[in-house]
């Protein structure tokens, strides 16, 4: 394999990598706010039977529903923007994917003309001596 061909495919080898550990902080994060919505859901449940127990805790339901509604609706909002995020990583980890794999195709390509172009100058080698063989 060239040098040239070598560097390249580190360099894309490197870039594969690191977008491959940007959509997995990316995954991570939107793991965390899919929790983060999960127990809101199941914080909000807690308070309703709690009201439903306390007469006390049922006037302050409202109050309590309507600040729980700006939480959910902040966590839905990151998890929209995760969701936009994990997208934008994918198709940059394909479309790096698939260079990397462009430029392993002429790498391969490249060293296997070098070998018939070897074996061509093997062969007209041969013939050579063979003809100065036969004409001696």
């Amino acid at each position: 394999m060239t040098a040239w061909a070598h560097s390249l495919i580190r360099i894309s080898n490197y870039e594969v990598e690191t977008l491959q550990k940007r959509l997995a902080e990316i995954t991570s994060k939107k793991a965390s706010a899919e929790m983060r919505l999960a127990v809101l859901e199941a914080e909000a449940e807690v308070e309703r039977e709690r009201a439903r127990m306390d007469a006390e805790a049922g006037m302050m339901l409202q109050a309590y529903l309507a600040g729980w509604k700006a939480r959910k609706g902040a966590a839905e909002g990151d998890l929209v923007t995760l969701d936009a995020e994990e997208e934008g990583a994918r198709d940059a980890l394909t479309g790096a994917y698939s260079e990397l794999k462009k430029f392993e195709h002429v790498a391969e390509t490249t060293r296997l003309n070098a070998l018939i172009a070897a074996g061509k100058r093997e062969t007209a080698a041969f013939d050579e001596m063979g003809l100065r063989k036969r004409a001696g």
